[in-house]
Formats: structure tokens, sequence, C-alpha cells
């Protein structure tokens, strides 16, 4: 876990990563010849990203988690509160991430619009819907249907624009009620 501190007095948690260490791992973190590629965000490890998104995985996660993030929000929340902080912020790595802290309390400071606007445009009909052609093994018709379906076609580059750009707080001690994907499955 990395968090810091901002100027306006906020809890901002940068990092955290929850890997069940027993777990297969895959390589997506590193390019074909081995180099750091920051959990494939400055190049790309098609192979192994495919190996991750068959077995269940979503962007930029090398191993399966221990499904403690929820647990370790509501630890960190309190952490907050007992700093005297009295909001949390964080800038989501991927569609997948900016959904489950919606599902944590959390709402949006920038990037509300823009979700709504994927969420829209994954629906039959709609632009990323089509895009949605089979091209790549990360936009096969029915991963609209899904958050870590959502999530992988993001990352190979559906949108056609950055991701970057999206940052979400929470109030400490409350939820927000924000769902940008309402009816989404993971």
């Amino acid at each position: 876990m990395q968090a810091a501190d901002t100027p306006y007095g906020q809890l901002e948690l940068t990092l955290c990563i929850i890997n069940d260490i027993d777990a297969p791992r895959f390589n997506i973190d590193r390019d074909a010849e081995g180099r750091d590629n920051c959990l494939g965000t400055l190049t790309r490890n098609i192979p192994e990203e495919i190996r991750a998104m068959e077995a269940g995985l979503c962007p930029h996660q090398v191993r399966p988690g221990l499904g403690l993030f929820r647990d370790f929000m509501g630890r960190f929340d309190r952490f907050a509160a007992w700093l005297g902080m009295d909001t949390m912020v964080a800038e989501p790595l991927s569609y997948n991430t900016a959904i489950l802290y919606e599902q944590l309390g959390f709402d949006y400071l920038t990037g509300y619009g823009f979700m709504k606007w994927i969420d829209r445009e994954f629906q039959p009909g709609g632009e990323l819907a089509r895009r949605l052609d089979g091209s790549t093994p990360f936009r096969q018709p029915d991963m609209g249907q899904s958050v870590r379906g959502r999530s992988w076609a993001i990352h190979d580059g559906i949108l056609r624009c950055s991701w970057d750009g999206i940052r979400i707080y929470k109030t400490v001690g409350r939820t927000a009620a924000v769902s940008t994907f309402p009816d989404g499955r993971w």
C-alpha cells in the first residue's frame, strides 16, 4: 500500500495491492523482453494479458487478489478519521477499479460524465458496443456486459482517448450512492 497526504489535507491512496502470492503469476508488468512496464501502462505484454484475462483477472493484475480490498478500505477509512482527515482521494488505474471504488462509496471529482458515457455507449447499438467486433481477444461482442470485459476492452484502446483524468473522492465515514454501471456484473 502506498498513501500520501495532499496539499489540501486529504488522504490519497496511490497504490494498494493485495495479491494471492500462492496463485499463478501473469507477467503483464513486464514487456516481451522482461523490462518493467509499470503494470502495463507503458507497453503491453499481449500474450500475458490474454492469459490473465482468460484466468478471470482484470487489467494490471499480476495475480488474483485475496478479496480483502473492501475490508482494507473500511480500515483505511477509520485510519483517515483517526488522522483527522475528512476526505480520501484516489485515481483509478482502470475502469474496473473505478467501479470498485463506486461500490465502496466513492464519488467523482472528475470523470463522472465520462463514466456515464462509457456505460451508455456499451449498451446495444452504442458506439463502444459496435467496436466490440472481435478484432482482438479483448474486443469480443459480449464484453460490454461485464465490468471485467469493459475494462479489458478499454485497456485495449477501444475508447480511442486517454483513460487519464478520472479522480474520485470519499468523505470519511460516509458513502456516496454513485453507480455508473448499475446493471453491471463482474
